[in-house]
């Protein structure tokens, strides 16, 4: 009976005024309403590579050193040093969990690549270990500041000349930009300070990590930094 009158009233309105009716919107569950999905255009990395990522961390690790040796009185030297060794030991993990990995799967003689890589982390984090344990008045500070650059200088240069060059040839530019997400993102949650005995590989490094990374940044609390550089 219903339908029988709908369809006879409808019938009885002229076809223009039918047409101008406006039919209520169905309502949208809120659980379902539409939102907005950032897509990889939409990110603040999405034009980055991986190897500008990991350039931009040397650039800063090298400012960073160049500031504790231009620093004219000890706390402004004791804030550098900080802020050195929160970079780098955030750098070196967050490289060994999503840079090498990458190097072993994607690149011919990868896994030669990364092991490479590895130790010459590995001599890296015993000297910064060292150096963290140190105070500008020491007579060893400059001395093992310096070893640790030379150390690490080297390294930094064979992976920017090889080893970057040769994982963006062997993946495309969305993969590389996920990479650098990753490589960013991974920074925020691995330990800020020196652990030369623990491991150098994942999973067990990121697990080991997940269990310092608390404790690291609760010493970093109590620690003087240069001005805001200091992120968490």
């Amino acid at each position: 009976m219903y339908r029988l009158a709908t369809q006879t009233s409808l019938r009885q309105v002229p076809r223009s005024i039918a047409n101008s009716i406006s039919r209520p919107a169905l309502a949208t569950p809120r659980f379902i309403q539409p939102v907005a999905i950032r897509t990889m255009m939409d990110s603040p990395y999405s034009a980055v590579k991986v190897s500008d990522r990991v350039k931009h961390d040397h650039a800063e690790l090298e400012k960073q050193y160049r500031n504790i040796l231009a620093a004219e009185d000890e706390d402004t030297k004791v804030r550098w040093q900080n802020q050195f060794i929160w970079e780098l030991a955030r750098h070196s993990i967050a490289e060994e969990i999503i840079v090498y990995p990458a190097f072993e799967k994607f690149v011919p003689n990868g896994l030669v690549m990364a092991e490479k890589d590895r130790a010459e982390h590995q001599r890296v984090k015993n000297l910064l270990y060292e150096f963290e344990k140190m105070t500008p008045s020491s007579s060893d500070f400059l001395p093992t500041l310096d070893k640790l650059w030379d150390a690490l200088s080297d390294h930094i240069t064979e992976e920017e000349r090889d080893d970057l060059p040769a994982l963006e040839e062997n993946i495309d530019v969305e993969y590389s930009s996920k990479l650098a997400s990753s490589f960013n993102t991974t920074k925020h949650f691995v330990p800020t300070h020196s652990h030369p005995s623990a491991p150098d590989k994942p999973p067990y490094e990121t697990a080991i990590g997940l269990l310092t990374t608390p404790m690291d940044k609760l010493i970093d609390m109590f620690r003087k930094f240069p001005k805001e550089d200091k992120k968490a």
